[in-house]
């Protein structure tokens, strides 16, 4: 038997490279996956690689209810969620000479797909995993930037993102007995398209050079970790926020 025969993941930003990544080891390791993303052209080729294990559904998560009827539309398909992994986020800047109503928007934005969104969806998890037999997993991705903080355009994300860690830890505090583990991985720089503005302008081996390994992370370095933790064999684990910097940053 694999690690994750018979468990359902729902993934959001499943398009992208850490998402895509995370999605073949699931299925690799016996999973079945629900892919989410804004656009379903974006997950038709993935979903389509991975055959029957794979089932798609949009939403903008910019978007409140459309993010609500994302959680009800997924556990629609199998009856059950046994893992949700928030991996969408956005990482538009924000410079502080911008005018006033352009930079708000832009921290609208991004809480409302970076924070807001991931909390609706834990919101919904929480409730469900209260009612199914063996609970179910939560795992956020928030970021480095939590606790190191961001370049200087981008104080929305570091935000955002440290709510994300916030919320994890109060999940597992508050909603462990009810049936909710929840974690959160916490990567510095991935080699994927959320970072191509930095590669173009500064450079990987600059971000390479940041590491204690001279590597950034690849998306399967993530991937690796999540499937782990999917399997609900780090059970006492439950709040922790796994660092995964090439130790740019060691707390």
């Amino acid at each position: 038997m694999s690690r994750l025969d018979g468990r359902i993941v729902l993934i959001t930003g499943a398009a992208g490279g850490i998402g895509s990544a995370v999605a073949r080891t699931v299925v690799a390791d016996g999973g079945e996956v629900i892919l989410h993303d804004v656009n379903e052209d974006a997950v038709a080729a993935l979903a389509h690689e991975l055959g029957n294990a794979a089932t798609t559904l949009t939403a903008n998560l910019a978007e409140a209810k459309e993010t609500e009827q994302l959680w009800a539309d997924a556990l629609a398909l199998h009856g059950r969620i046994d893992v949700l992994v928030n991996n969408a986020g956005i990482y538009p800047p924000a410079p502080i000479d911008a005018h006033l109503e352009d930079w708000i928007s832009v921290w609208d934005l991004s809480l409302a797909v970076n924070l807001k969104a991931p909390a609706i969806l834990c919101k919904e998890a929480v409730k469900t995993y209260a009612l199914q037999d063996r609970g179910g997993i939560i795992i956020n991705l928030a970021s480095r930037a939590a606790f190191r903080g961001e370049d200087p355009d981008y104080w929305h994300y570091a935000a955002a993102k440290a709510g994300v860690v916030a919320m994890t830890r109060t999940i597992a505090r508050q909603n462990g007995r009810q049936g909710a583990t929840a974690f959160a991985i916490a990567p510095g720089y991935v080699d994927t398209s959320l970072n191509k503005v930095f590669a173009e302008s500064v450079g990987v081996q600059a971000a390479a050079d940041q590491t204690g390994l001279g590597e950034v992370a690849q998306p399967q370095d993530i991937a690796n970790i999540i499937a782990f933790l999917a399997t609900g064999l780090a059970r006492h684990a439950t709040g922790t926020t796994i660092d995964v910097n090439g130790a740019s940053y060691v707390r």
